[in-house]
């Protein structure tokens, strides 16, 4: 990394091109995926490196439960796996684990999972690391709403009280600073429903790399790419 580079505070990453990397090596998808699991630590490590302190990746989206059912089943045991793993990893890198999404959609031994990495990390001080699971941006905003219109209808909140603030705070990543940098990985250029509030600002990068493939090498380049723009815009919240 050159000297002088400003290094995003934020990135997000949507992992994409698991299964598309495995099948171009004449394995089953669900290789991709255990491959890509363990892309996430050295990512994870890479990042904190180079001096970014808050990393999101998008993980299991709202969507993939339309996936076949045993790639389904298959991704719910490697993230059971995972959910230990991420546990030693965070302890040996002193990392913040939390976990964004409808939780109530996971099953109850996962729910499990989750709460005890979250207690057992959330006075870390290293890199904050946030995981999406059933995660959606609509449905993010949509029970938002849910919350703020059951406190008007409460009567505890009157409706022209309701804020941009106030809305930010309601969202899943209240505790977050917003995204500079947004990277998707093998040559998909979109966001699919990802941190759609909270991608106002953000600045984007595409890499054909699929997510197994992504490295340090390629990280760097996206914030090579991330230092050339002319990053012009209004109020952005501050972690």
């Amino acid at each position: 990394m050159e000297e002088g580079m400003k290094i995003p505070n934020h990135v997000a990453i949507i992992l994409d091109g698991n299964g598309r990397w495995a099948k171009s090596k004449g394995m089953p998808r669900n290789y991709g995926h255990v491959q890509g699991a363990k892309n996430v630590e050295v990512i994870c490590e890479e990042a904190y490196r180079m001096g970014i302190q808050y990393l999101t990746v998008y993980a299991f989206s709202t969507e993939n439960w339309n996936r076949p059912k045993d790639e389904v089943d298959a991704l719910m045991k490697l993230l059971r796996n995972y959910m230990k793993t991420c546990l030693k990893t965070a302890a040996k890198n002193n990392m913040c684990v939390r976990v964004i999404g409808d939780k109530t959609g996971l099953d109850d031994d996962i729910r499990e999972r989750i709460a005890q990495l979250e207690e057992a990390t959330k006075d870390n001080t290293g890199l904050h690391f946030q995981i999406a699971l059933n995660y959606g941006g609509r449905d993010e905003i949509i029970r938002a709403v849910r919350k703020l219109a059951a406190q008007v209808e409460s009567g505890t909140l009157r409706i022209e009280d309701i804020t941009e603030t106030l809305f930010d705070d309601t969202l899943d990543t209240h505790h977050l600073p917003e995204p500079d940098l947004l990277i998707r990985t093998c040559n998909e250029q979109r966001i699919s429903n990802f941190l759609l509030w909270q991608l106002a600002y953000t600045e984007f990068y595409f890499t054909q790399a699929a997510w197994p493939d992504f490295s340090k090498e390629e990280l760097e380049k996206a914030i090579v790419s991330y230092n050339k723009r002319d990053r012009k815009y209004g109020m952005v919240k501050e972690g």
